[in-house]
């Protein structure tokens, strides 16, 4: 007698539910849509962010001088905003340390515009110039880093100077802003050499922090520009290329002479950012993703 069940027929098939291979769960319990958005959100690992800043240090370390040139010019005069913004918040608050707390917000200024704008600052480049060399280890390169590191500083210091003269020889601000701006200088010139060099290492190690976040985050930049660029003006710590602004400004007023800015800001405080940008920072950085790109480029 023929069998007249309906087990296994067609008609069934067709009717069990199908799971869509891109539904379908994975071994760890998730659906391979999960797994996507799992990968998309998880942070790169550092030797991706490492790779990204050594490329971008590539591209810079082959720029034309002209191009490197006024860009960093550029940057000189932007970075000078830091230096004006709070003096005219600090001018247009009452006395207090409420009022010293915010008005540090307008240092990130300078720095938005120059990170954002995509001009060239001394800093930055302590960081991203250094990492291809310490990946190839190459007296070429290095010489390649001199010169850009050279040449950046120089242009940011043209910039400064012309910053720092409109403010003191224009009549831009009035009467508060620019007593306001004269504090800024006397606060800064309080700091011994010592401590300028040491707070330098701090701000070159926050400034090379930046450029690594930067690199690992997307859509937050001016948020995270602004809240480590306040943190060091809340900190005090000091800035070659921002403070550089201040002291040009303190020498064309009158309120600090030459020798003073040069040898109780300049050096001390260039020596400390390269440390903390660069035997710090750099060094460290690549430490931690040395032995992955070890095994990458072996083939393990």
């Amino acid at each position: 007698m023929a069998d007249t069940s309906t087990k296994g027929s067609p008609a069934d098939d067709q009717n069990e539910p199908v799971t869509a291979p891109h539904k379908a769960a994975t071994s760890s319990g998730l659906s391979y849509d999960e797994k996507r958005h799992v990968r998309e959100a998880a942070a790169p690992r550092a030797a991706v962010v490492y790779e990204i800043i050594r490329t971008k240090g590539d591209m810079e370390l082959r720029r034309p001088i002209s191009a490197l040139w006024w860009s960093g010019v550029a940057a000189g005069i932007s970075i000078g905003l830091s230096f004006l913004t709070e003096a005219a918040i600090a001018a247009h608050l009452p006395a207090g340390e409420a009022s010293a707390l915010v008005a540090k917000l307008g240092y990130a200024v300078g720095f938005l515009v120059v990170i954002l704008g995509h001009q060239q600052l001394f800093t930055e480049n302590v960081l991203t110039a250094v990492l291809p060399v310490i990946s190839r280890r190459s007296f070429k390169w290095l010489k390649r880093m001199l010169r850009l590191w050279i040449l950046v500083l120089a242009a940011n210091l043209v910039g400064c100077t012309i910053f720092a003269l409109f403010l003191a020889k224009l009549p831009i601000v009035d009467a508060s802003v620019a007593k306001a701006l004269g504090d800024i200088v006397k606060h800064l010139m309080a700091n011994t050499p010592y401590e300028m060099f040491v707070k330098g290492i701090g701000a070159g190690w926050m400034i090379a922090a930046l450029v690594w976040i930067l690199s690992a985050s997307e859509g937050s930049d001016f948020l995270i520009i602004t809240l480590i660029t306040y943190l060091i003006a809340l900190f005090g710590l000091t800035h070659i290329v921002a403070g550089s602004a201040e002291a040009i400004y303190g020498v064309l007023t009158g309120l600090i002479d030459l020798e003073k800015a040069v040898y109780g800001f300049f050096l001390p405080t260039l020596s400390g950012n390269v440390v903390g940008g660069t035997v710090l920072f750099s060094v460290l950085s690549y430490a931690q993703v040395r032995e992955e790109i070890y095994l990458a480029d072996h083939g393990n």
